[in-house]
């Protein structure tokens, strides 16, 4: 029997000698990699923490002591070590196991996180609430470039409570290489936790008092001649500023050493922050050489290789043509990311542009106020994010764009049903946060020429516009220069007798299918392309005429979503009373292919024409 079948719960590792830990860590990489080649998911960053995550959980007692991951893509071998190995068959599937951390599955896992920089929040919170057990937040380098672990940082120099541990996982890079000033500490020596290092402040301090002083106390001066010999040593970091005892830079892949110091760590009664140095991808080639993003997240691939094993054009692609062509022909337009240039279709611009793509780290909040300063300025900001990931910066887009009727285009990636990253992840909340905001222009393509000509609209428009699309597959890739498509206009797909399906975005062709369905049923159905959800084409009263019933059909949450603006807009008219909106339930979705949770919430063609079926008693 292999020693990762052997290992049920963290408690197994203690009877594994450091040899066998080590040949437990290359067990774990091949593991890793068999499955995620068939299932997808975070490679490289699991490959990387192997050692670290073990070093964790022979260090600490979890569940009594907690473990909190920031970005909890990293905690597969978490996972692994505390009995969900059979699991890992039915990855991100659903029904199956969780990319993240997650409630349901274990006692080992505390909350289930995905965004960036919160580690340090949730561990304070609960180091503050007591109880027996450490608080141990493990957060990545990239992370650190988000302001709400600087806040937490201060919160809890001032607080400091004694059984608060924050690993630094420090791989130079979140998904691309790390920016801002956390990616400087490269220099540090690790001599911190050293006792000799600690013996001889303490002795020095000692004999300092001892000595006749002028001008000064014996206190003061033993304080300044510490503080000097520790400069020489070792540079003060943001944690010395903030009255942290820090550890200085560790081998990461070193599991002895790991377990040393995060045990010499709880032995300060206070909180500590253990620097630890990994590799991303570590112990597999193909992830190394990737200089793009280390095979970050994959879908299935070759193991052999790296290499995937299907090649589609996606919408992110398209964008990203779409936006290199318009930067070509405007010297203004710059483009922001927020730690995902690649991965937001910002990589070609880049490539070409290099010096007018900005990567600000995993800080979205300051994205979004540096684009409205850029464009204050005379320039064209694109900011190319995640929907999900937009949510965090909703008061800048308000106040810093919008306010000021700023040219700020916002491409939100993974718009609507996401897939198999899960409940974090699913960008179904962008249309009922955004459409309230005065100023802002809303659009949603339905295919790739319209988004490409959405992205020629919107760094053409002199205020902001958010133009959000799916992560999916585009059948074809346009043509360009492709046309603008005129803001505010919708297009009537095809027209009906009995009813109107009013659609955008990947929505509109699954109201196609579904219309072909019912008319097999004898039911006549219309179907518009909403395409701009904001400003609604005001043909849309006249269009309403006729039909029997009106269904809006939307991959975001129905509170407060596209539906609700077509109820608004309609108000008043005889058509009001026939509208039927099909959206996202009050509810978090959960993981797996979009497809699969769009037929469970009832969105997938067959469901959407049943629905409708029901509604006209056919």
């Amino acid at each position: 029997m292999s020693l990762l079948h052997r290992i049920d719960d963290p408690s197994d590792l203690d009877h594994l000698s450091y040899a066998e830990l080590d040949e437990l860590s290359e067990e774990i990489r091949a593991f890793l990699l068999d499955r995620i080649s068939r299932t997808g998911g975070h490679l490289s960053p699991n490959l990387g923490i192997v050692e670290l995550t073990i070093g964790l959980h022979r260090a600490f007692e979890s569940p009594t002591d907690r473990i909190f991951w920031d970005v909890g893509h990293q905690a597969y071998v978490h996972k692994l070590l505390t009995g969900r190995r059979q699991g890992f068959d039915q990855l991100r599937s659903f029904g199956g196991m969780s990319g993240y951390p997650s409630r349901s599955e274990s006692e080992h896992d505390f909350v289930e996180n995905s965004h960036a920089s919160t580690s340090i929040s949730y561990a304070l919170g609960h180091a503050l609430a007591g109880g027996d057990g450490f608080s141990v937040a493990v957060i990545g380098d990239g992370a650190f470039t988000g302001g709400q672990a600087y806040e937490a940082l201060s919160h809890l120099s001032v607080l400091r409570p004694e059984k608060l541990i924050v690993v630094l996982n420090d791989n130079g890079r979140s998904y691309a290489p790390t920016v801002g000033g956390l990616a400087m500490l490269a220099g540090l020596a690790g001599l911190r936790f050293d006792p000799r290092y600690e013996w001889a402040k303490r002795t020095t301090g000692r004999m300092l008092r001892t000595m006749p002083v002028v001008g000064e106390t014996a206190d003061e001066l033993a304080m300044r001649f510490k503080e000097a010999v520790k400069q020489v040593i070792e540079p003060s970091t943001v944690f010395d500023t903030l009255g942290l005892k820090y550890s200085g830079r560790i081998d990461g892949h070193d599991i002895a050493l790991i377990e040393e110091t995060l045990r010499r760590a709880q032995e300060f009664r206070e909180p500590v922050v253990v620097h630890v140095v990994t590799e991303k991808g570590n112990g597999y080639e193909p992830a190394i050489a990737d200089d793009l993003d280390k095979l970050h997240g994959v879908s299935t691939f070759d193991v052999a290789t790296g290499q995937p094993l299907k090649s589609e054009i996606k919408y992110t692609d398209v964008a990203g043509i779409a936006l290199a062509e318009a930067a070509r022909n405007d010297p203004d337009l710059v483009g922001i990311s927020a730690a995902m240039v690649s991965s937001t279709g910002l990589q070609q611009m880049s490539d070409e542009f290099p010096h007018r793509v900005i990567d600000v780290g995993i800080a979205e909040q300051h994205a979004v106020g540096l684009a409205a300063g850029l464009a204050m300025a005379g320039k064209r900001p694109v900011v190319a994010m995640y929907s999900t990931f937009l949510q965090r910066a909703i008061d800048q887009v308000t106040m810093d764009v919008c306010l000021h009727d700023l040219p700020v285009t916002f491409l939100l990636d993974r718009a609507g049903v996401t897939g198999p990253d899960g409940s974090s992840h699913h960008g179904v909340f962008d249309i009922s946060l955004l459409r309230g905001i005065p100023n802002l222009v809303i659009g949603s393509p339905a295919d790739a020429t319209e988004l490409a000509g959405m992205v020629a609209t919107a760094v053409a428009h002199d205020g902001p516009v958010v133009v959000r699309y799916p992560k999916a597959a585009a059948t074809s890739l346009p043509a360009m220069p492709v046309d603008p498509v005129p803001i505010g206009t919708w297009v009537e797909v095809q027209s009906g007798a009995d009813v109107l399906f009013v659609a955008n975005g990947r929505m509109v062709e699954s109201c196609e299918k579904a219309s072909t369905d019912l008319e097999q049923h004898g039911v006549s159905c219309g179907v518009l392309n909403a395409r701009w959800i904001k400003p609604i084409d005001p043909r849309l009263s006249e269009w309403a005429e006729g039909y029997r019933l009106i269904v809006t059909v939307e991959d975001g949450v129905v509170r407060g979503g596209f539906g609700a603006a077509v109820l608004e807009h309609l108000a008043g008219t005889p058509a009001a009373s026939r509208v039927e909106v099909m959206g996202i339930p009050d509810r978090f979705l959960p993981f797996g292919s979009a497809g699969d949770v769009l037929e469970s919430i009832g969105l997938d063609p067959a469901s959407i024409g049943t629905h409708v079926l029901g509604l006209i008693g056919e």
